[in-house]
């Protein structure tokens, strides 16, 4: 078996494999071997088929078939051993692929197109210099994350008149165009309504300020504008909920006020661990340095933008686009025509060149990574999936359960990897251009982050 790589135009190359009959028949003679001893012909034992049957029948595809194996592995073997980097995987060539007659050809030639990555040179050093913004923490934000737990950990309290954010129980029951309730329609004495998911202003003020024993008449369709609330609100199934007529009367036997959790230990206790704060002012300091730490991710966060930003304005990346546009179309087995993929081919090319422009800093730096490092970031990821679902006080045993979880998926690991290696790259850059640093307040930064 011979392999070739020739340069067809820039970062392109074709790979020209070329197999003789000395490489394959063996393991073709093996491969019909030992199919005979399993093939089942009408007329023969298992086992017994005469050789002359089976070359007949099967030669060709068990020829074809060990042949593609053997083209694979050698492929796979060249690049492995020449050192080759390689953008998306090598495609059969377009160009250079001669016919190949699969009943009369002893010897093969196959071609297949490569694309290379390219070669950067970084250009980063003290002489550049990036703005790195550090937000201000006032009262206002102070009080808001405060009020925030105070509203996680607040409970429903009985109440005599509906506020917008109150939830109601009582009766609901279909009417009819005369008013009334309908014959047959649906009906039940025991339901509830939370207003806070009610966005029709109009709809919601019929509830706003109502009591036990009030009667309000609604549009059903308006007041609940998600099928699943409104399935779960009148017990149905949510495909019954298109053929509905929208108007229901409501009648309430109960308030269920909302309130804020009154400061107190027990408030300390389940925002942040039995014991562990003990006074209002140990609540405010642990408060505050929850705050620095989210800001200090938004800032960082911000600072990352702009590394990618300067990078890529400074260091040149070639890319091979045409290949990389037949890879992508091959790979997603037609669920792209070629036309979206070259609308959205510049997005693709962007997020490419910074992957290759992240991974020849993280070679150049000796950026490494840990395992232990990668179990950190996983637990990252599982505490703030826990503080999305209202969970601050979590034991580390369910944490780093979860986080094992988490990296037992492939994608999440390698996701979790790519973003640890991105983290370290950002910070050695942040260790040698000169940071301009700006204090800003919260609503300075938001709008900042978000002008682009």
């Amino acid at each position: 078996m011979n392999i070739v790589k020739e340069n067809v135009e820039g970062l392109n190359e074709v790979l020209k494999v070329t197999v003789e009959q000395s490489d394959y028949q063996d393991r073709v003679a093996k491969g019909l071997n030992d199919y005979r001893k399993k093939a089942k012909i009408d007329g023969f034992r298992p086992g017994m088929v005469p050789v002359g049957i089976i070359n007949k029948l099967y030669r060709k595809p068990i020829m074809v078939e060990e042949i593609n194996k053997m083209v694979s592995e050698a492929i796979s073997k060249y690049i492995y051993e020449e050192k080759l980097r390689l953008l998306g995987e090598p495609m059969p060539s377009e160009t250079h692929q001669k016919n190949v007659d699969w009943d009369n050809d002893t010897t093969f030639e196959f071609a297949f197109d490569l694309g290379l990555a390219p070669t950067i040179d970084l250009k980063i050093s003290e002489k550049d210099k990036l703005p790195y913004f550090e937000i201000k923490v006032d009262q206002e934000l102070r009080d808001s994350y405060i009020t925030s737990y105070r509203r996680r950990y607040g409970k429903m309290l009985p109440g005599e008149i509906a506020g917008e954010e109150d939830v109601i129980r009582g009766k609901v029951e279909q009417l009819g165009t005369d008013g009334n309730p309908m014959e047959n329609g649906i009906a039940l004495d025991d339901t509830f309504v939370s207003l806070k998911i009610i966005t029709d202003a109009e709809q919601k003020s019929k509830f706003v300020g109502s009591k036990a024993g009030d009667i309000i008449d609604f549009d059903i369709r308006k007041t609940f504008t998600n099928d699943t609330d409104l399935a779960a609100m009148l017990k149905i199934n949510k495909d019954e909920v298109e053929s509905l007529t929208p108007a229901f009367r409501f009648i309430p036997n109960e308030v269920r006020s909302f309130q804020d959790s009154e400061i107190n230990q027990e408030f300390f206790d389940k925002v942040y661990g039995e014991g562990i704060v003990n006074s209002e002012e140990e609540f405010k300091q642990r408060v505050e340095a929850d705050i620095r730490s989210n800001l200090s991710r938004e800032s960082d966060f911000k600072f990352m933008i702009d590394v990618k930003e300067k990078l890529m304005e400074k260091t040149k990346v070639e890319l091979p686009n045409n290949f990389l546009k037949r890879w992508l179309f091959a790979i997603n087995e037609g669920k792209f025509t070629m036309e979206q993929i070259e609308k959205d081919f510049e997005h693709f090319a962007n997020d490419l060149k910074w992957q290759l422009i992240r991974d020849t800093f993280a070679v150049e730096k000796e950026i490494k990574i840990t395992e232990e490092d990668v179990l950190e970031k996983a637990k990252e990821f599982a505490m703030d999936q826990f503080k999305n679902y209202g969970f601050l006080n979590v034991p580390d045993s369910e944490v780093e359960n979860f986080a094992h979880r988490i990296l037992s998926n492939k994608e999440e690991d390698k996701r979790i990897r790519e973003k640890l290696v991105e983290d370290k790259v950002i910070e050695a850059i942040k260790g040698i251009v000169k940071l301009d640093t700006k204090e800003i307040s919260t609503k300075e930064f938001d709008k900042l982050l978000n002008s682009k």
